[in-house]
């Protein structure tokens, strides 16, 4: 299989991204998700489908199927960036694990050209999936969103026991685990239940770091330019004291934490 010739289907490459992984890096975001957690900022995202976006400026399509090789060449471009920072390429998506053959053919081919890996990923997929693309992924950036199920599939359409037992699997097998937590009010953003995912990472036992997103309405337009409504519009970003607290909680776990990605 020439690698360069795998397709995929994306809806976005973003340059210059100093949160989604270490150094400077070129994000490729990937259509489709199994997830619809009510605050996604990406809800053009979701559906593997390609769409349209009726937005101010016009109908804007949302999705287009490109071959690694076309990825590769532009993200080459940024080379510079990459060895002076120690940065690389990220897929994000969506869910990058709904187009696992692409997603690998991606990271053997960044790998090929000594670009650094990483992935930012909800861990909702069967484990044997998520195993054929560690051994080429440098930093797995993993959400955790809530321990309890009942919670977790009422804000995102899915329990969390999948998530929860690969997160396990990933943290004996992964070169870099990092745990990402979108703090939501409402959802997820007390002390006990950021300590209680706190303690889930700490007992991973090789994972070191976890890291609170604040959250935002950043993506709230996207949802009215698909025509779909957008449920939590009377929520307010976390306040810097509320976001301090939460971080004091996750350190007296022993975990190091910082607040963004």
């Amino acid at each position: 299989m020439d690698i360069y010739n795998v397709r995929g289907r994306i809806f976005d490459i973003q340059k210059f991204s100093v949160h989604d992984g270490p150094g400077i890096r070129t994000i490729v975001f990937l259509k489709g998700c199994a997830l619809r957690c009510k605050w996604c900022c990406n809800p053009e995202s979701q559906s593997a489908e390609i769409q349209t976006m009726n937005t101010p400026q016009g109908t804007k399509t949302i999705g287009r199927d490109v071959s690694v090789g076309e990825i590769i060449e532009d993200i080459l471009k940024d080379m510079p960036y990459f060895r002076r920072s120690g940065g690389g390429i990220t897929l994000s998506g969506g869910e990058t694990l709904l187009q696992p053959e692409f997603a690998k053919a991606l990271f053997m081919a960044a790998k090929e050209n000594g670009i650094t890996t990483a992935i930012e990923s909800t861990g909702f997929a069967k484990y044997e999936t998520i195993e054929k693309l560690l051994p080429y992924i440098d930093v797995y950036l993993m959400d955790i969103k809530h321990m309890n199920s009942q919670k977790h599939k009422l804000f995102t359409s899915q329990s969390n026991e999948l998530i929860l037992e690969n997160a396990k699997k990933i943290a004996k097998n992964a070169n870099r685990l990092i745990i990402r937590v979108p703090v939501i009010p409402t959802f997820n953003d007390t002390v006990s239940e950021i300590t209680d995912i706190a303690r889930f990472t700490k007992e991973l036992g090789t994972v070191d770091e976890l890291h609170l997103l604040p959250y935002h309405r950043l993506g709230e337009d996207k949802y009215t330019y698909l025509g779909r409504c957008y449920e939590l519009k009377d929520l307010t970003t976390p306040s810097d004291e509320k976001m301090n607290d939460l971080k004091s909680a996750v350190e007296s776990c022993g975990l190091k934490c910082q607040i963004g990605g």
